[in-house]
This record gives structure tokens, C-alpha cells and sequence, in this order.
């Protein structure tokens, strides 16, 4: 059997905040002893940039990768030089990433993984072998939260936006029987939501010449990258909620409830170099023969069958007593979310 490595944190979550101590275990498995010259555990955390050609000149995306801004960087010595034995060795460990009493260059920004932007956190852990042997490695995400000091002491209230679609209130071409027709959508939507609640609102069809297909709520991100003096921009779909599929009854109040995905989130930030804002879009789609003809176009694209309202959306987060095991069932959640990153 070869030498197995693994990382286990104490929260299946995986969710820390700066000043807590993230705390777990070392499990090495292996059919024979191993000598080694040390076990060390590097922490670290990064706000990686990336511009890709589609958001960007020639010139920007020949230089592609911006260089990353530091957060974390820290070195955990574990165990001096020694010797492991055979079977399952479980070698705990504690560290606390920010000490209130340090100066930080950088503030600790949440976990997010996004197109160009990503904020990410790793433990790694090397054991040293010496030049004629290997190293052993293994390398886990770890998820960071906001600081105590940027948090909101008391619960958010939605701030909730009327909105109402028409005709005349779209900036793309609609199908003529639309135009002429007409239709009326309206509603409301929250345009300020904490990261701990659902994306909440209502909407009603009024009226309508053509059947209505579908009700969706787009989830969008958008990123902006300072490169030199120009500022790169990019939207993006984080998710699609369908709220309605085929023709929808007039006047009957349809809700809105969006749970918003925790890794491809977070609160909005407005920094320097980059910053990462979220906005939210509604979007009607229309029954006829042109959109059967391209059923698998881009649902961010205004189309000729469709009307869309969209709105920003300013996302904070707020405080609460945090429990070690609170999110514990989300655990599964984070789990089917990574996968897709």
C-alpha cells in the first residue's frame, strides 16, 4: 500500500472566520514507517486576477494574468525530523490566520470563485523527505468569512425595488407582435440582501398577446479589473431560477426565492484594484416558433422572444453566534458546489 496523506479540518463546512482558530487533524497512512525531516503546514490566501480576450483588447489579453494580491501567508512547523509508523498516524493542528495585534496589509476578503476574480484560501501540508525521496503533499480549501469589524450588527432588511416590464421599457428588439401587442409585468425585488437569507420578492403578469414559456431570475456577477488605466468589466451567470415554466395566469402573484450559492457569492466589494458587484435579472421568455429554433442560446443575451428587467444587487454580510456546527448540513451543499468550480 502506498503512503496515503489527507487534511481534515474540525468543521465539515470548512467555514472560518479571521480571528478563530482553524483547527484539525493530519491523517498519514502508510504499510511501512517513514523517516522524514519535518512536517510543515503553509496557510495561504490570494485575490487572483485573470483577464480573458473576450473582456478585453488585444494588448490586455496578451498579458492575461494580473499579479496576485497577497492576503495570508504563514508557516506552521508541525514536527521536527522523525519517523512515522506504520498503520494510521493522526497529527493535529491549530493556528489562528490573523492576530488581532498584528498590522495586515490586507483585509481578509470572503472566499469567492469567480470568471476573472478569484479569493481563495489553502492549507497545505509537506512532509519532508529529504533529496532522495519525495515529499509527501496535500492541499485543502479552506473558506474565510468577513471580519467581526465588517460585519452588520443588526439583521438586514430587504431593501425591496418596484419594477414593471413592457414593451416600452426594453432597449433590445422584441417581435413585432410583442411590440404591437404589448404586454405588462410588475413586481418587486430586493436590492439589497444579506448573504445569510434568500433573494426574496414577487411578480405578476398583468397581461400578455403571446403565451408566456418561462419566468426565470438570472443571478449575475460582475467583475472589474484595474489594468493600467483601463478598467476591465465582465458579466457573467452565476444560476438561473426558474420561478414559472409555460403560461403563467394573469394577475395571480407569482414569489420569488432565490437561495443564493455560497462559493460563486459574496459580499459585495469595491476595492482598488478589482471589485466584484452581483446583479439580479428577470427575465420573461415568450412562446413562438423562433425560440424553438434556438433552444440552447446565451440566457444572458437579450433575444427577440424575450423582456428582462435587471436590476443591482447590493449583498452584505451579517453577524451572527456562530456555531461550529451550525452549517453542518450545508456541508453537502459546498460539497456539490465545488464540484463544478
Amino acid at each position: 500500500m502506498s503512503t496515503k496523506i489527507e487534511l481534515k479540518l474540525s468543521r465539515p463546512n470548512r467555514i472560518y472566520l479571521p480571528y478563530e482558530p482553524l483547527e484539525g487533524k493530519i491523517v498519514v497512512k502508510s504499510a511501512s514507517s517513514i523517516s522524514h525531516s519535518g512536517i510543515r503546514m503553509a496557510f495561504n490566501g490570494s485575490v487572483n486576477l485573470q483577464v480573458r480576450g473576450g473582456s478585453a483588447g488585444v494588448i490586455e489579453s496578451f498579458y492575461g494574468v494580473v499579479k496576485p494580491i497577497p492576503i495570508l501567508s504563514k508557516i506552521l512547523e508541525i514536527k521536527p525530523s522523525g519517523k512515522i509508523v506504520s498503520g494510521t498516524t493522526e497529527i493535529p493542528f491549530s493556528i489562528t490566520l490573523r492576530n488581532p495585534k498584528e498590522d495586515n496589509l490586507e483585509r481578509f476578503y470572503e472566499t469567492f470563485h469567480g470568471t476573472n476574480i478569484s479569493i481563495q484560501y489553502l492549507a497545505t501540508i509537506d512532509i519532508l523527505r529529504g533529496y532522495l525521496h519525495k515529499s509527501l503533499s496535500a492541499t485543502l480549501e479552506f473558506i474565510v468569512e468577513s471580519d467581526k469589524a465588517d460585519l452588520h450588527d443588526q439583521p438586514i432588511s430587504p431593501e425591496m425595488v418596484i419594477f414593471y416590464i413592457t414593451q416600452d421599457t426594453q432597449r433590445h428588439p422584441i417581435l413585432p407582435e410583442l411590440k404591437s401587442g404589448g404586454f405588462r409585468i410588475t413586481g418587486r425585488i430586493s436590492t439589497q440582501c444579506s448573504m445569510l437569507e434568500p433573494l426574496s420578492g414577487e411578480l405578476t403578469v398583468e397581461a400578455s398577446t403571446l403565451p408566456i414559456c418561462s419566468v426565470d431570475i438570472h443571478l449575475l456577477r460582475v467583475e472589474s479589473i484595474l489594468l493600467g488605466e483601463k478598467i476591465i468589466t465582465e458579466t457573467s451567470l452565476i444560476q438561473t431560477t426558474q420561478i414559472a415554466d409555460g403560461d403563467v395566469c394573469r394577475n395571480m402573484t407569482l414569489p420569488i426565492y432565490v437561495v443564493l450559492p455560497r462559493l460563486f457569492t459574496c459580499p459585495t466589494v469595491l476595492a482598488g484594484p478589482f471589485s466584484i458587484e452581483f446583479k439580479v435579472a428577470v427575465v420573461i421568455s415568450f412562446q413562438s416558433e423562433l425560440s424553438r429554433l434556438h433552444p440552447k442560446s446565451d440566457p444572458i443575451t437579450p433575444r427577440l422572444w424575450t423582456a428582462m428587467e435587471t436590476l443591482p444587487l447590493e449583498l452584505v454580510r451579517t453577524s451572527r453566534a456562530y456555531d461550529s456546527n451550525a452549517d453542518v448540513p450545508n456541508a453537502y451543499a459546498y460539497a456539490a458546489l465545488a464540484s463544478l468550480v
